[in-house]
């Protein structure tokens, strides 16, 4: 059964403007099921998975456009670049719209090589997995903004945080939205392996598998932290050059995020250290070895895992309606520190996430350090397990996390 995705309408939008729509992503996520299903209209297919055709398309590119003919789906561009720069001959003489939709697994310098090759013809797109709210059949929710129009708007549709560490478990990859949970340790397993066989073997020469799975392992017990380069090199035997690099192909893979601290150069306070986060919650539970929800629930590591689980579905929900967020943390000198910023419209909008149902005014003393900036700060929100929204002092919101 296909579950609506919320980018469908950005897809649409990108094929109406441009004539090509790269849509990127980590494997498993359903870039070609999307694709399919968004439009009516004959579209030819081809996959760079196959051997055959990959090396079609490498050895001579224009033979491989002659035999595929607009408007033609590409799966997996990044086996073979050397499509790109015919694809802009034939849409710069065509001048159409639409011709070519193309799917990569963020490679490493694949990016660079689609916005050089294709600058001013293509509309780009991130997919990750299931949003909570594709899960709950919402595919037309806006990007997330604590504001009272858009809780009043969910509070409609009775967002319930029951079961949500159940969900944070699993994790978001369609495969695993029907299966029964025998199957997640056997789906991630697989898909570590394959990601390491198939991805990161064409990006670098690693001559020692288990050193790069212990380093993504040592990633995964970090998220939700400020990135230390020299613990992590310490902890898996690498020099810091390798973390960063690896932290590359990582990052440009789409599973993780590094968010960085809000500054606008008014004060020399604040920190400059990013931090870490999955963006697929239940890949951090497999490589953290958290194997059921409950253990989860009721660990140390909840916090961290809730908070992970908060910044990437506020990430999706942008993402996911073709746009980049403005988010942000922030942590200065003094200790003082606030879990997601989002700047919206001029605005600050500030928000601690935290694992408890009915959380106080403490959770946002730190919120007037905003001020410093010199840019108004909105009203902010505790991210929670509460059953429903409601104010929070004068002006800010207690908001349970199934409201993104």
């Amino acid at each position: 059964m296909y579950i609506k995705r919320t980018i469908e309408k950005a897809i649409k939008r990108a094929g109406n403007f441009f004539p090509v729509v790269f849509l990127s992503g980590p494997r498993q996520v359903g870039k070609t099921t999307v694709l399919e299903n968004c439009e009516a209209k004959k579209r030819n297919y081809v996959s760079l998975d196959t051997l055959e055709e990959r090396e079609l398309a490498k050895q001579d590119p224009r033979r491989f456009l002659d035999r595929y003919e607009a408007p033609l789906l590409i799966d997996e561009i990044q086996y073979a670049p050397e499509l790109l720069p015919y694809i802009k001959v034939i849409v710069d003489r065509e001048k159409k719209k639409s011709m070519y939709w193309i799917t990569g697994s963020q490679q490493f310098n694949l990016m660079a090589n689609v916005t050089e090759s294709l600058a001013g013809r293509v509309g780009i797109l991130h997919l990750q997995g299931f949003s909570q709210a594709e899960e709950n059949n919402v595919p037309d929710s806006d990007p997330f903004i604590p504001t009272k129009a858009y809780l009043q708007k969910k509070e409609k549709l009775n967002n319930s945080v029951k079961g949500i560490f159940h969900r944070i478990w699993k994790g978001s990859y369609p495969a695993l939205y029907n299966n029964n949970d025998t199957d997640w340790q056997l789906f991630y397993d697989s898909y570590v392996q394959t990601y390491i066989e198939r991805d990161v073997k064409q990006i670098i020469k690693v001559s020692n598998e288990l050193l790069f799975l212990n380093f993504i392992r040592a990633l995964a017990a970090r998220t939700s932290q400020l990135l230390n380069y020299a613990n992590i090199a310490s902890e898996v035997g690498i020099n810091e050059t390798t973390v960063k690099s690896w932290l590359s192909i990582l990052q440009t893979s789409g599973l993780i995020y590094l968010l960085q601290p809000y500054s606008n150069n008014l004060t020399k306070r604040v920190i400059k250290t990013p931090k870490l986060y999955f963006l697929d919650t239940g890949l951090v539970c497999f490589l953290t070895k958290w194997n059921t929800a409950e253990t989860l629930e009721r660990g140390a590591f909840s916090g961290a895992i809730l908070e992970t689980y908060t910044v990437s579905e506020i990430l999706k929900s942008y993402w996911h309606n073709g746009k980049s967020p403005a988010i942000y943390f922030f942590r200065d000198k003094d200790m003082r520190e606030i879990d997601i910023v989002l700047e919206e419209n001029g605005k600050l909008y500030p928000m601690e996430v935290k694992q408890k149902s009915n959380p106080g005014m403490d959770e946002i003393k730190h919120f007037p350090a905003l001020s410093q900036f010199g840019v108004e700060v909105a009203p902010g929100a505790v991210l929670c397990l509460a059953p429903s929204y409601m104010p929070l002092g004068s002006k800010d919101f207690i908001i349970p996390v199934s409201y993104i």
